[in-house]
């Protein structure tokens, strides 16, 4: 089986807007695919896996993700605090969907449920990522301290969410990179792991 990376695309948009007291929202959608062999599956996802602007090609999954943030401000003796700090992530994960045929065997099968399995299971660790940093970016906003005046609070406040950000990028991309260097192996002991289960429950 050629290799199939399971790559995310990750759209980061950031809006100083309401956000509701939600950490996060998480959206689903499909893309259909045929297929009765491996090679086939693959040509598949690659003609229709979601089109990554950032990377110019077609994904076998996706994730896309916004961060809304709502920051209230209050005026105190001497200064003003950074009174209430919410972040949203909003995320929108696109998976792909096997239309299995008749002519695909049994092995086929077990490598799609495997390979879907482990697409599914790296958008959800891009989610993961996404929210924690966004409840670090909310305990840092709300940790700041006193400020000067309220101006002066929304600049760290804007500091602290670029700072954040760009570690989440970070994060995300060090993700990415770790599992497209140990994608073949995961995947053969997965399989390998399914198959004696299978096996296992014939006994």
């Amino acid at each position: 089986m050629r290799r199939v990376t399971a790559m995310a695309a990750i759209g980061l948009s950031l809006f100083m807007m309401p956000a509701t007291a939600a950490s996060l929202t998480k959206t689903y959608s499909y893309f259909s695919i045929k297929g009765s062999t491996i090679d086939e599956i693959e040509k598949e996802l690659s003609a229709h896996g979601p089109n990554v602007a950032m990377t110019g090609r077609r994904h076998p999954g996706a994730t896309q993700l916004e961060f809304v943030t709502k920051l209230d401000y209050k005026e105190i003796s001497r200064g003003c605090i950074i009174s209430r700090a919410r972040v949203q992530v909003k995320a929108s994960v696109i998976l792909p969907k096997w239309r299995g045929t008749k002519e695909a065997n049994g092995l086929t099968r077990l490598i799609w449920n495997t390979l879907a399995a482990d697409i599914k299971r790296h958008e959800e660790s891009h989610v993961v990522i996404a929210k924690n940093h966004a409840r670090e970016m909310e305990d840092r906003l709300l940790k700041s301290g006193r400020h000067r005046d309220c101006k002066a609070a929304r600049t760290f406040a804007a500091g602290i969410v670029d700072r954040v950000i760009t570690k989440h990028d970070q994060a995300q991309a060090d993700f990415d990179r770790i599992e497209a260097k140990n994608f073949e192996r995961r995947l053969m002991s997965l399989m390998q792991y399914r198959l004696e289960r299978a096996q296992s429950a014939m006994k």
